[in-house]
């Protein structure tokens, strides 16, 4: 071998060994038992991750497949990372945290934007940005991969947005109120009989209420986009206008075009093919717009349908103590611990959509409707008082 080679190889070892006094060559040299610990951990979680990912790809077409595979690859080369500073040391597989691995089972069994919004948290939450064994393109990739994360789980709360907000603020809406009306007809000391009543009562009337109030909204709504959208006149009167003296440009002015490009299409629409107006600027037929999605899912019928279930679900939750045959402070009790469990899962829910804590959401929940509890409750007594 010349001696130029030897050097070449040498200067290319040099390049690829960490400078003495690093952290990555300390950690290379004489990795601590705290140290192979957390490597050994971050290859468990690194692996489930990219499975993770892998299994949610099984599920998607197109450009998300591809993403969710991108993203998957990501994860192998962190992986290979911890795999190179371990080296002999790698050991047996250590299993994944308890968070990679709820992920795991969530993307195989579900595939949903709910595993999304907690892999988002995940990537939000990496542990590299203050572990000197990371690289510098790591703790970014991880930055990068919350916002790729982010991006795929909006579609999917886009798609959800409608749907989940009527699920969310029905059931909510019938935990609270319901509970509410049962602890102030407690409080004002009539018999659990009435209180039973009261609930029942107040679950029909609130689910009748709700699905009624549905079904005008969503038909209100679209026939208010109905009546905004363009209609074909134009095609079928230019031809009659006067060719001096016509409105058909006030009609693309007033829907927002711009001067020139409404004169170019009075110029199609008019039969005028030599215009000094930029070609560019020629627009496709007027075809119906789309309808859009958020502004009115679905019916009348089915938005009212769903309203009322949802009210209905969270309604009876405060009245299963009574129809138990309870009576008195324990089924006002249990009332109460049941509803603030309900809250807490709705909220919890509501936190991992949104991408973010879970806790801060539920616990919000919890405090908002046992305030309205609350406050009913001391009215109730405050009117039991007084008919006394």
């Amino acid at each position: 071998m010349s001696q130029h080679a030897k050097s070449d190889r040498n200067h290319a070892r040099a390049a690829d060994t960490p400078a003495a006094g690093t952290p990555a060559a300390q950690s290379e040299a004489t990795p601590s038992p705290a140290d192979l610990k957390r490597w050994r951990q971050y290859l468990a979680d690194e692996r489930a991750e990219a499975a993770v990912y892998r299994d949610l790809a099984q599920n998607r077409r197109g450009e998300e497949r591809d993403i969710l595979l991108a993203l998957a690859e990501a994860e192998g080369r962190h992986e290979a990372h911890w795999l190179r500073l371990l080296g002999e040391h790698e050991g047996k597989p250590r299993p994944a945290s308890l968070r990679s691995q709820l992920l795991g089972f969530l993307a195989r069994h579900f595939g949903s934007v709910f595993v999304l919004a907690l892999a988002q948290r995940a990537e939000g939450r990496s542990p590299y940005s203050s572990d000197p064994s990371a690289t510098p393109a790591m703790v970014a990739d991880e930055q990068i991969h919350e916002e790729v994360v982010r991006g795929l789980a909006t579609r999917g709360r886009n798609r959800l947005a409608g749907s989940f907000r009527a699920a969310v603020f029905g059931a909510n809406d019938g935990l609270v109120s319901n509970l509410s009306l049962v602890m102030g007809m407690a409080a004002s000391g009539v018999g659990s009989q009435v209180v039973l009543l009261s609930g029942v009562a107040g679950l029909l009337a609130g689910a009748l209420s709700m699905g009624a109030g549905e079904f005008i909204s969503v038909r209100s709504q679209r026939e208010l986009l109905a009546a905004t959208r363009p209609t074909q006149i134009t095609l079928s009167a230019a031809p009659r206008l006067d060719i001096e003296h016509n409105e058909l440009l006030l009609v693309y002015l007033a829907r927002g075009m711009s001067r020139e490009a409404a004169e170019h299409r009075v110029a199609e629409r008019m039969g005028l093919l030599s215009c000094d107006c930029d070609p560019s600027l020629s627009l496709r037929p007027e075809l119906p717009e789309a309808e859009d999605q958020h502004e009115a899912v679905g019916t009348a019928w089915s938005a009212a349908a769903s309203s009322f279930c949802f009210f209905a679900s969270g309604a009876i939750v405060p009245i299963i103590p009574f129809l138990l045959g309870m009576t008195g402070v324990a089924a006002l009790v249990v009332s109460a611990v049941l509803v603030g469990l309900a809250l807490l899962v709705t909220g919890g829910v509501v936190g991992l959509l949104s991408g973010t804590s879970p806790v801060t959401r539920g616990f919000r929940q919890l405090a908002i409707g046992m305030g309205a509890a609350a406050i009913t409750y001391l009215l109730g007594m405050a009117f039991g008082a007084v008919v006394a």
